[in-house]
């Protein structure tokens, strides 16, 4: 891969990384109710699962969901019925986590590496990745090489959407605020939906 491409792929992993999508509203909810701390094994999650993703397209996956159309929207179905239970789970929030107080805890790093799998958005980023950056000439080195874009410009792309989280976490520390905040989340993260299940 020439260092243009390289480049090019680094833009276009930036734009999909940072972008609202379903990963990004979670994590600007995690931010305000639970701060950037206990947020990192999220974005962390978000990282590693899906480098697990582009990885398993990568070296074929991508392939089976091509010849198996039944597949896919199979994981359409089952990723857009997690979606909503995480979007109801974040909509019914209300109240702002601190330490261990609560039920109400921020997403663990399995559980956001597993989120990956099932994230349309996702699934997405990493066809078109894989299907535009490698080259067949050098299938492996090409898919080794955007799985590394993506590893270097997904953690810091997705920390900013914690960050603006903790910006609003004074504001919205008011219950009356913080539950129409957790209630424009859930809609916005169930809206995600709508472009991937088309």
């Amino acid at each position: 891969m020439s260092p243009d491409v390289f480049l090019a792929l680094l833009v276009f992993s930036f734009v999909a990384s940072v972008t609202p999508g379903p990963n990004n509203f979670m994590l600007l909810a995690s931010g305000v109710n639970f701060g950037f701390r206990r947020t990192i094994p999220h974005m962390l999650g978000i990282a590693g699962g899906f480098a697990s993703l582009l990885l398993a397209v990568g070296f074929g996956l991508g392939a089976v969901l091509t010849a198996f159309p039944a597949l896919h929207t199979i994981l359409k179905i089952a990723g857009g019925a997690y979606l909503l239970y995480l979007a109801w789970r974040i909509a019914m929030s209300r109240a702002l986590g601190q330490g261990g107080e609560g039920n109400a805890q921020p997403m663990t790093f399995l559980q956001a590496a597993a989120f990956q799998w099932v994230n349309p958005k996702a699934w997405v980023m990493a066809l078109t990745a894989m299907a535009v950056y490698t080259d067949p000439t050098a299938p492996f080195a090409t898919v080794l090489l955007v799985a590394l874009a993506f590893v270097i410009v997904n953690f810091p792309s997705v920390s900013v959407w914690a960050g603006f989280g903790v910006v609003l976490r004074g504001f919205l520390a008011d219950p009356v605020r913080l539950k129409w905040f957790n209630i424009a989340m859930g809609l916005a993260l169930a809206a995600t939906l709508w472009p991937m299940m088309r």
